[in-house]
């Protein structure tokens, strides 16, 4: 029987049926492995500073993030391979929360200061964020293929190896093409039978393919919703791209990146990449 009084001791009695006792069964803990996740913070600074446990974080939080998305991706190009259009619109759809996530926690890390970052940033050495292979990856499955990047994981066998076979494998876009193919759309050969192995690049044939699913009234929904979350999806990552540009910028300024580049201005020149180009050039043509 509940009751509308206040709990004067301002708590909850915990229920009769709630399980207290976890020695022979699984708990929250051991089913996430928090021992090993919350031990994986190992701040380097001496003496250790205390802003590096957010440097830690944040970018342990956005490898996770990868790892989901990158499963997802991975997922939603086995389903455009086999037709099911419905499905792999809602890996989609997950693919852009994960990357609206990623975005936002750039505000997090905006709360270093220059001179809280100065204080332990010698101590990273030469590590940096240009060397996560699962960064890599997500841009290898969306069509930003680039064979020298391998080399700068020759000393990570696995990761070596997963991004040799993202390499070689079509990416989410060309199972796509291979999809509207299928269904009777006009994907010249040549497109279809590329070297996977090299990055996409714009191809003025595919206007005439984008621009019927964009103006039919018979096309269904679905191609053209898979159109409009790929443009989300592309829009998303320049989002991320940009907002860590601008957060970088801020924090160490013009500086060379710990793992050798020039830094912001390496960033900027990614803004220039692009993963489904000719989603967003039909839109000119649209309605002429």
């Amino acid at each position: 029987m509940s009751s509308d009084k206040p709990q004067t001791e301002n708590q909850r009695d915990i229920e009769e049926g709630v399980r207290t006792d976890f020695k022979n069964t699984m708990s929250y803990g051991s089913y996430l492995n928090l021992e090993q996740v919350l031990s994986a913070q190992q701040p380097v600074s001496v003496p250790e500073h205390h802003d590096e446990m957010l440097f830690i974080i944040q970018h342990q939080t956005s490898e996770l993030w990868l790892k989901l998305m990158l499963h997802e991706l991975v997922e939603a190009r086995r389903l455009l391979g086999q037709d099911d259009i419905g499905k792999a619109l809602k890996c989609l759809a997950r693919v852009k929360h994960i990357q609206k996530t990623l975005t936002e926690q750039w505000s997090v890390l905006a709360t270093l200061t220059p001179r809280e970052y100065a204080q332990f940033r010698g101590f990273l050495g030469s590590s940096s964020g240009f060397q996560s292979f699962q960064y890599r990856a997500v841009e290898f499955i969306l069509g930003n293929k680039h064979e020298g990047m391998l080399k700068v994981h020759e000393s990570d066998p696995k990761a070596h190896e997963l991004l040799s076979t993202l390499l070689q494998e079509p990416g989410l876009y060309d199972v796509f093409l291979a999809a509207l193919a299928r269904r009777g759309y006009n994907i010249p050969e040549d497109i279809l039978s590329r070297d996977f192995t090299k990055p996409w690049t714009y191809q003025e044939a595919l206007i005439p393919v984008f621009k019927l699913i964009y103006e039919s009234e018979e096309t269904p929904w679905s191609l053209y919703q898979a159109c409009e979350d790929l443009v989300d999806v592309e829009d998303n990552f320049q989002a991320w791209r940009y907002r860590h540009l601008r957060v970088v910028q801020r924090t160490i300024g013009f500086k060379r990146g710990t793992g050798g580049s020039s830094g912001v201005d390496f960033l900027k020149r990614a803004l220039d990449l692009t993963f489904f180009p000719e989603l967003f050039a039909v839109r000119t043509e649209i309605g002429n």
